[in-house]
């Protein structure tokens, strides 16, 4: 009897034990990240999160390879108020168009009082991309820009300066290219597919000669010279043969891989390329790797996008409240180090920059701030979609050569009108 009371007593508190747990585990938390952005770093993160929080599972959903197929995942599930979603993560472009589809819940009673001392942390173009119509539609999780990236050992090896300037970057990787004589060897690459990154091939070399697509009214000021002047810019990149016969496939991480099996000299790329080619086991050039402001027309007049992503809540999930603490912590100074060091994701907090934890993981970051500060931003606007496949799909067609330049500008010119009247 004595030993069937014991074993009852067992049983009961084993039940209350289990009882115990599925309350502490009652709140399941479920967020979208694309595959470029580091899941298995975001994973290391909730981890961390989910054993100071243990009533709280976090489950991290992985899809899309590039932010339009992402999108395109997203415009489905949240057209149809789907609840599944709690926290997604969106490109730095997104927030207007979230904003105008009432797909994010604003942040502002979530933060409360604190609100205006928590914007005025993040670098400024976060803080802006961030707040639409006055209202805080998502916080940042890393900022990003492009840089050049460079073989740096082939560069000194062959008596080439780092590039300033597009013509010693055409000049000096077609030297280098000559001198090694490795017909896998390519010169430079940039995004040439009909993706996202493909709108800052075009935007980057217009900015760099003072360039505006919208004035302060935001009507379109798309300037012809100037844009002649970009597709020119790419056409003779393609006559040196300095970019590859298939830029017009080249997508983003394509060049990644490309430059991180030695068989690129140089490419303007996001700054997760750094932990990558550094820390990952095939890499080829480790060690080998410069990292400087893109070159411009003229020395020192340099121009790069701004990128990064963002945490939205989304208008639809159950649990908005412990969405925004995840979110908070996503975007607070302590993950902000940590992705710096595991995935050397740009911070979206200025002080990180000179963290010296951070700077031992990735040394450029000591002159990567002003570049971060001086990124400029792809137009804001709820249209922004159409802006962007009217741009990309037009540049994507120029490298491709099957529209000419003229071609690609007349079109650019008149369906963007129809946008920035």
């Amino acid at each position: 009897m004595m030993k069937k009371t014991l074993l009852t007593a067992l049983m009961g508190a084993a039940m209350t034990v289990a009882a115990t747990g599925d309350l502490l585990a009652q709140t399941t938390l479920r967020i979208f990240t694309g595959g470029q952005q580091r899941p298995d770093v975001m994973r290391q993160i909730v981890d961390v999160y989910m054993q100071r929080n243990p009533g709280v599972k976090v489950e991290v959903e992985v899809g899309g390879a590039t932010s339009e197929q992402q999108q395109q995942y997203l415009n489905t599930v949240l057209a149809s108020r789907d609840t599944s979603l709690d926290v997604v993560l969106i490109d730095v472009i997104r927030p207007a168009q979230w904003a105008a589809a009432q797909w994010a819940e604003p942040l502002d009673s979530y933060l409360g009082a604190e609100k205006d001392a928590i914007m005025a942390r993040y670098l400024p173009a976060y803080r802006e991309a961030n707040i639409v119509g006055g209202k805080v539609i998502a916080l940042p999780y890393f900022a990003d820009a492009q840089f050049l990236y460079y073989r740096k050992d082939l560069f000194e090896k062959h008596g080439v300066a780092a590039p300033k300037t597009w013509t010693e970057l055409r000049d000096g990787t077609k030297k280098i290219m000559a001198a090694e004589g490795n017909a896998n060897l390519s010169g430079f690459q940039t995004a040439g597919a009909p993706i996202e990154g493909t709108v800052c091939t075009f935007m980057v070399p217009y900015w760099q000669q003072g360039g505006n697509l919208t004035d302060a009214a935001g009507k379109l000021t798309l300037d012809p010279a100037m844009s002649k002047k970009t597709f020119d810019l790419w056409a003779d990149y393609k006559a040196a043969s300095v970019l590859p016969a298939n830029i017009a496939e080249i997508v983003t991480d394509r060049m990644r891989q490309n430059y991180q099996a030695g068989q690129l000299i140089a490419t303007m790329n996001w700054g997760y390329v750094w932990n990558r080619v550094e820390n990952d086991a095939d890499s080829q050039v480790k060690g080998k790797t410069g990292v400087v402001p893109m070159p411009g027309f003229e020395a020192g007049k340099s121009a790069t996008c701004v990128g990064g992503w963002q945490l939205a809540v989304t208008a639809f999930s159950k649990n908005k409240a412990e969405a925004v603490k995840l979110v908070r912590y996503l975007s607070s100074p302590e993950v902000s180090k940590q992705q710096a060091i595991l995935a050397s994701h740009l911070p979206v907090f200025p002080e990180v920059y000179t963290d010296a934890d951070v700077l031992k993981a990735n040394p450029w970051f000591k002159d990567a701030l002003p570049v971060v500060q001086t990124a400029r931003s792809r137009p804001v606007s709820p249209r922004y979609t159409e802006v962007s496949e009217i741009i990309r799909t037009n540049m994507n067609a120029f490298l491709a050569g099957t529209k000419t330049a003229d071609a690609a500008l007349a079109d650019m010119q008149s369906r963007l009108g129809g946008i920035f009247k």
